[in-house]
């Protein structure tokens, strides 16, 4: 708990699929996926990752002019990444904005966050892929955030931060003399009570025992000579009828 943060310092996929990071066994496939995974960041991607902006959840008719519109209020922008397909080079959504100076990076970093841009609120965070140790993309598993239709929320980001670990106190059994001196003796002297009025419970029923065996012996004995009277007065009057 000495060491706990909301905000994960390495990224460990088996963490970050859990709601306090506490979790030791993988509850969706895609943590295996991603904890089987060997991510290298992307050789291509130029620029200071650590004057670098992630901004997520774009319109997707948001341009790269319109990025620098907005973003640029906060300082100095050197470069605008607007990520699209390979294929049909529409937008996916996401960008990276680089800029000149760290101060300007971290007024966008804390007033840009859910800003609305063409009827959209973006999530702003710091760039990861070259920033976070252990890092693995959405696509292999990993990841931030994400959305609980998918079943498949990670933690531990700005998105969506650890939850703190609730620390339940050991509670101890006093029947078993581990709680206070106090309560540990008057458990003891109780369990003592218990045994002795066991011992006396077995020794009055050991007593008992010969008295119900005499007693169920006599109600034998009872019972039989019952039986012969009423067959002696039976026979006493057929004598008679006849």
């Amino acid at each position: 708990m000495a060491d706990w943060a909301p905000i994960a310092k390495e990224y460990d996929p088996l963490k970050a699929g859990s709601i306090d990071g506490t979790d030791e066994e993988p509850h969706d496939r895609a943590i295996w996926r991603a904890m089987l995974a060997r991510y290298i960041p992307n050789k291509g991607v130029t620029g200071d990752p650590h004057l670098t902006l992630f901004v997520a959840r774009l319109n997707l008719q948001t341009t790269e002019e319109k990025l620098k519109e907005v973003f640029s209020r906060y300082g100095d922008i050197r470069k605008i990444r607007l990520v699209r397909d390979l294929v049909t080079g529409f937008s996916k959504g996401y960008a990276f904005i680089e800029y000149k100076e760290e101060r300007a990076l971290l007024k966008a970093h804390r007033d840009a966050n859910r800003l609305v841009i063409d009827q959209h609120e973006i999530f702003v965070d710091f760039e990861l892929e070259r920033t976070l140790k252990g890092w693995i993309p959405r696509r292999l598993g990993g990841g931030f955030g994400g959305k609980k239709e998918s079943g498949q929320l990670r933690f531990g980001g700005r998105d969506r931060p650890f939850r703190k670990p609730i620390n339940l106190p050991n509670v101890k059994s006093d029947f078993y003399g581990e709680g206070s001196s106090e309560k540990r003796n008057w458990s003891r002297e109780g369990t003592r009570d218990w045994r002795t009025r066991d011992r006396d419970h077995e020794r009055s029923r050991d007593k008992r025992w010969p008295e119900r065996e005499r007693s169920w012996a006599w109600g034998d004995s009872e019972r039989e000579r019952d039986s012969k009277e009423e067959r002696s007065r039976g026979r006493e009057r057929k004598d008679r009828d006849r």
